[in-house]
C-alpha cells in the first residue's frame, strides 16, 4: 500500500475547500454563498451520474421504457434536480430555468438572498451521439430585504456575483468564477469530489480556432460573413484559422477558453435576435470569458452591459480571445460608419 500517495490524495484542493478559502477572505461573510454553491455542485454530481447512466442504457439497449413507464427525459430530470437542490439550500429567492416558461419564486419559509439563472442540460439533443453536454448557471444577489420581483433578475450580466458551467463528457468538469478569475475542477469518481485541476484559467490573447455553424452562412450579416472569410483567407499573410464546431455551447466554449480563438452565434435573417438566451447562456459564458482575460460582444455592445427585458430573451454573441473579438468589433464599427 502506497501510504505517501494516499496521504497526498487527502491534501487535494477540492471545490468545497476552495470556496471556503475564498469565503475566509471576507470576515463579514455568513457562509450563505458557500452553501448555495455546495447545492449547485451536488446538482452537477447528480446530473453527471444520470447522464452517464442514460448513455450506458442507450448503448446496451435499455433506454426507452422501464417498468412500463417511459424513462423521464434527461433535460426534465436535470431541471427537477436543480430546482430541488436550489430551493432546499434555503438561500435562493428566484430561479430562472431554460426548461420553465415562468420564473420560480421560492416560498418565503425557504427564501434567501440569491437569484439563480440556469440551463439545466444545454445541448441535450446531442446525448445519443456521445457529445459533451452541460449545465450553465449564473448567480445574482438581491441587495436588500424587499419582496423579490423579476426586476431583481432582469439585470445586466456585469451585476452577476458568480457564473459557471459543468460539462459532462469524457470527464466531468466544473468551471467557476466568483469574480476573481476562473478555475476548473474535475470530478474524481473514486472520491466523489471535484478537484482543482485548472487553476486560474487565462484564455490566450489570440487563437487559431473559430467556432460557428457555417450552415447558416447564407443568412449572415456583412460583418459576420467578412470575419469568417478573413478566418479562412487572411490577407495579411498569416495562417488560416481552423474551424471547430461541436454544436453544444458548453463544449465549444470550454475548448475556446482553454485553447483560445472565437465562438460565434450571430444574428441572421432566420433569427434576427440571435438564438442563444441572454440570462443563462450569454451572460454566464461572457462573465467567464472576461474573467479569463477574453471579451464578449453582441454585435452592438459589450455582452455584460446588455439589460434584458424578458427572462428568455435572446441575443447574438461573439466571445473568446481578446484580439479575435477586437477584430469582429472593428468590422461592426466599420459597418456602422457606412450606415
Amino acid at each position: 500500500m502506497d501510504h505517501a500517495a494516499d496521504a497526498h490524495r487527502t491534501d487535494l484542493m477540492t471545490i468545497t475547500r476552495f470556496v471556503l478559502n475564498e469565503q475566509s477572505k471576507y470576515p463579514e461573510s455568513r457562509g450563505d454563498f458557500t452553501i448555495l454553491l455546495n447545492h449547485i455542485v451536488l446538482g452537477c454530481k447528480f446530473v453527471c451520474s444520470a447522464v452517464n447512466k442514460a448513455g450506458l442504457a442507450k448503448l446496451i439497449g435499455l433506454a426507452g421504457e422501464t417498468n412500463g413507464e417511459e424513462q423521464k427525459k434527461l433535460d426534465v430530470l436535470s431541471n427537477e434536480v436543480f430546482v430541488k437542490a436550489l430551493v432546499s439550500s434555503g438561500r435562493t429567492c428566484i430561479l430562472i430555468s431554460e426548461e420553465d416558461e415562468e420564473a420560480t419564486f421560492v416560498d418565503p419559509s425557504k427564501r434567501g438572498r440569491y437569484c439563480v439563472v440556469f440551463d439545466p442540460l444545454d445541448g441535450s439533443s446531442n446525448i445519443d451521439c456521445g457529445v459533451s453536454i452541460g449545465t450553465i448557471f449564473g448567480i445574482y444577489m438581491i441587495k436588500d430585504n424587499h419582496e423579490p420581483t423579476l426586476d431583481d433578475v432582469l439585470q445586466p450580466g456585469k451585476q452577476m456575483l458568480a457564473a459557471g458551467y459543468c460539462m459532462y463528457g469524457s470527464s466531468c468538469t466544473l468551471v467557476l468564477s466568483t469574480g476573481e478569475g476562473v478555475n476548473g475542477f474535475t470530478l474524481d469518481p473514486s472520491l466523489g469530489e471535484f478537484i482543482l485541476t485548472h487553476p486560474d484559467i487565462k484564455i490566450p490573447k489570440k487563437g487559431k480556432i473559430y467556432s460557428v455553424n457555417e450552415g447558416n452562412a447564407k443568412n449572415w450579416d456583412g460583418p459576420t460573413a467578412k470575419y469568417v472569410e478573413k478566418c479562412k483567407f487572411p490577407k495579411d499573410g498569416s495562417s488560416s484559422k481552423s474551424l471547430r464546431y461541436i454544436g453544444s455551447m458548453v463544449a465549444d466554449v470550454h475548448r475556446t477558453l482553454l485553447y483560445g480563438g472565437i465562438f460565434l452565434y450571430p444574428a441572421d435573417k432566420k433569427s434576427p435576435s440571435g438564438k442563444l438566451r441572454v440570462l443563462y447562456e450569454v451572460f454566464p459564458m461572457s462573465f467567464l470569458m472576461e474573467q479569463a482575460g477574453g471579451q464578449a460582444f453582441t454585435g452592438k455592445q459589450r455582452a455584460l452591459d446588455l439589460v434584458p427585458t424578458k427572462i428568455h430573451e435572446r441575443s447574438p454573441i461573439f466571445l473568446g480571445s481578446f484580439d479575435d473579438v477586437e477584430d469582429i468589433k472593428a468590422l461592426y464599427a466599420a459597418e456602422g460608419k457606412k450606415e
